[in-house]
């Protein structure tokens, strides 16, 4: 049986209207009833039980975003992050609980601020950001956090070059680390690099392998260049609960624009320097059995007098021990230019050697006095090309293949 339908009536509207206008008459006379004390009328957005309520317009200045307010255990190497909302020209202020000032600067983001070194550990900072709002009033805004226990896990963190050396235009920086750095660290340790250089020249990192990143500019640095570069990570996460030990601080020089080019087919080496020949050395090379490698190198290291001592080697055609004068190292095989004065006669016309690049005593001392480490040689047409991560094979790349090194992606 279906439910049945009880039918109401409505009022009409006049009925409605004439009880809605009698309700606001009683309202408005008990109104009038409680004195003349009583406040008036007024709107009620939501924000407050009553009274007038200004409209103080759309937020401007900005917001510290990390470290988060009040965190705690925050890495030493933290920066400063911030947003901008209806404002411009920021500035970061941090300070310790003791009121020392820590110098910094903002980053190329735009978005955040870096301390010029690794912060105290267990100590709390207070980060403050001032800002010109939309309206050309300044604005402030602060956030206190407090840094991690010094960590009992650290990795060492060192340069190549020390502080005021003069290197070779072919020099690349070189940053190794005493613990393999995970896969997914490095664009994180990469990120704290820092390489400046006067004139500037384009340049990026490359890791030769999770213990060892090295950067190189885009082309050969030019000559008296000066070059600071920061290694920023003391209290850097590393991975596995590891920590950069502490920041290091590195400044040289490159010294003039040394150039060697070796040519198999003329058995010749062309010396230029500042874009100039200053000499054409006679050489010899690697015979057949134990050729030079083709490619472009860079010195290594530099000995005035060593020993070639190759009595271990498997193939007793290979085996001598030998005193050296005036030796360059150009790879972790035992390539080298050095001087032979027992190749002088062979020299410009046969190759003898077992893979380094011989010349005469007197140009052996000469070339000595000349070079330094980091400068370029290249060899050409040889029976065998050089093996890139033998020796300081920087340079044996292309720049297009060098930036695939890098752990993060190439911009420019």
């Amino acid at each position: 049986m279906p439910a049945s339908r009880v039918h109401r009536r409505t009022p009409s509207r006049k009925a409605a209207w004439r009880a809605l206008s009698a309700a606001a008459l009683a309202g408005i006379l008990a109104l009038t009833a409680c004195g003349s004390d009583s406040p008036g009328a007024s709107w009620n957005d939501g924000k407050k039980d009553g009274g007038q309520q200004a409209d103080s317009g759309p937020k401007q200045g900005g917001t510290i975003t990390s470290p988060a307010a009040d965190a705690k255990d925050v890495p030493a190497s933290t920066t400063i992050a911030f947003t901008l909302e209806n404002a411009s020209d920021p500035s970061i202020e941090l300070k310790s609980a003791s009121g020392e000032t820590v110098e910094g600067e903002l980053q190329e983001d735009g978005k955040s601020w870096l301390p010029e070194g690794a912060l105290e550990y267990a100590t709390t900072y207070t980060a403050t950001i001032n800002a010109t709002g939309a309206d050309g009033k300044p604005t402030t805004s602060t956030s206190t956090f407090t840094t991690m226990a010094k960590p009992s896990k650290v990795v060492r963190v060192s340069s190549f070059l020390g502080d005021g050396q003069v290197v070779g235009v072919g020099m690349p920086l070189i940053v190794r680390f005493g613990r393999a750095v995970p896969k997914d660290y490095r664009d994180d340790v990469q990120a704290r690099l820092f390489v400046r250089s006067t004139p500037h020249q384009e340049g990026i990192w490359h890791w030769a392998s999770p213990t060892e990143v090295r950067f190189r500019p885009k082309e050969y640095w030019q000559a008296g260049t000066q070059i600071r570069y920061k290694l920023q990570t003391g209290g850097l996460p590393m991975g596995d609960g590891y920590y950069g030990r502490a920041d290091v601080n590195v400044d040289v020089k490159i010294g003039p624009s040394l150039i060697m080019t070796v040519d198999n087919k003329t058995k010749k080496m062309t010396v230029t320097k500042d874009g100039k020949v200053v000499k054409t050395i006679p050489v010899s090379l690697g015979k057949k059995s134990t050729p030079s490698s083709s490619g472009t190198m860079v010195v290594i290291e530099k000995q005035r007098k060593t020993i070639f001592d190759t009595m271990d080697d498997p193939n007793p055609e290979n085996r001598y021990r030998t005193p050296i004068d005036f030796a360059q190292r150009l790879t972790w095989s035992g390539q080298f230019i050095h001087a032979a004065p027992w190749s002088e006669g062979q020299q410009g016309r046969v190759n003898v050697s077992h893979g380094c690049v011989n010349v005469s005593m007197a140009m052996g001392e000469w070339l000595f006095g000349q070079t330094r480490i980091g400068d370029v040689i290249t060899v050409k047409n040889t029976e065998e090309k050089l093996q890139n991560g033998n020796g300081w094979t920087d340079w044996n790349m292309s720049w297009e293949q060098y930036v695939k090194g890098s752990a993060i992606p190439y911009n420019g």
